[in-house]
């Protein structure tokens, strides 16, 4: 279970991407215009809990784990990793952060070299942070992952393995630093279903076993109540609602969570599902609407809405959303 002290706060956290124009362009408009991938996001995670970012492909969940662990440049925020901020870090310091943080991706094809034996691999933190006894800490990492027995995968290459295994083989290498902290970039969406639970299962087995905290990132809630302590909803970049999984499950405050949970399959064709409530296109991140960035497809949407961004406060206990009609009841 999670204890009581954060491992990680990130706090008002944005990263635009300027937009290149072209030269016609360029010489019509001096302004520089941006991508607010993430704008203004703010939580912090618990020691020894699996926090939840959610949210539809745009939202900014994937670029909110990698400026977290400084693989880009942030625009501005912070973020402190065991109160010291990541972001001004010196080399020697980076360093022994880049052990103790680390991260398992999306697609563990793409994130294996081809050309790299199993062993090889997984060993490769080892030489860069220059620990010793690689053969016995391989062996322990490939058994932790239950790529049984270890010996056997030693050398074998990416494209002899199952995909359920060359994820076990991502997560075994984020493992073998024995980190205290990982940002897991939706880790089961390139799988089968039929071993998408194991996978699960592994990564919440090594939470309790190992004392580590996750980003648990993905669009699919149903996976995310599987592992999660508390979740957040990301839309166009900023945080909407935060709770722990199972109240925001329960009984979501903002729209768009409402919308996300009615779309979420239920295996059991008698209970009747409330329909989707948003309707449209997700805006051009380029051209925000004003307001509240969900207002255009919004049912409950004010005129307050239309003009004035609502903030991220505490509407019930634990449970904080960005909603002007919810946190005026």
């Amino acid at each position: 279970m999670p204890h009581e002290e954060s491992i990680v706060e990130i706090d008002d956290l944005k990263m635009w991407f300027p937009v290149r124009t072209g030269f016609l362009q360029g010489l019509l408009s001096k302004e520089q215009r941006y991508v607010k991938a993430v704008d203004g996001v703010t939580f912090d995670i618990k020691k020894g809990e699996i926090f939840g970012l959610a949210g539809e492909s745009g939202s900014g969940k994937t670029t909110t784990g990698r400026v977290i662990l400084r693989l880009i440049e942030a625009t501005g925020g912070k973020v402190r990793f065991k109160g010291k901020d990541v972001f001004t870090l010196g080399k020697r310091e980076m360093k022994e952060f880049r052990r103790r943080a680390q991260i398992i991706y999306q697609d563990p094809y793409a994130s294996l070299d081809p050309r790299m034996s199993i062993f090889d691999f997984v060993a490769e933190p080892l030489i860069v942070h220059k620990i010793g006894n690689e053969k016995e800490l391989v062996v322990d990492a490939l058994e932790r992952a239950e790529l049984t027995p270890p010996q056997e995968f030693f050398y074998r290459f990416p494209h002899e393995l199952s995909g359920g295994q060359r994820q076990r083989v991502a997560i075994a290498r984020a493992m073998i630093l024995n980190p205290e902290f990982i940002v897991a970039d939706e880790p089961v969406s390139m799988l089968d279903v039929s071993i998408r639970s194991s996978i699960l299962d592994l990564m919440v087995r090594l939470r309790d076993e190992l004392d580590i905290s996750y980003i648990y990132i993905t669009h699919d809630l149903a996976t995310a109540r599987q592992v999660c302590d508390r979740i957040g909803i990301l839309y166009l970049g900023k945080l909407v609602e935060e709770a722990p999984m199972d109240a925001l499950v329960d009984n979501p405050l903002h729209p768009y969570t409402q919308a996300l949970i009615a779309a979420v399959p239920v295996p059991d064709p008698t209970v009747e599902k409330s329909k989707a409530i948003i309707k449209g296109e997700i805006p051009n991140p380029i051209n925000l609407p004003p307001g509240c960035r969900f207002h255009p497809r919004c049912p409950y949407a004010e005129e307050i809405c239309m003009k004035e961004e609502p903030k991220l406060i505490e509407a019930k206990k634990d449970h904080r959303a960005a909603c002007h009609i919810v946190t005026r009841k």
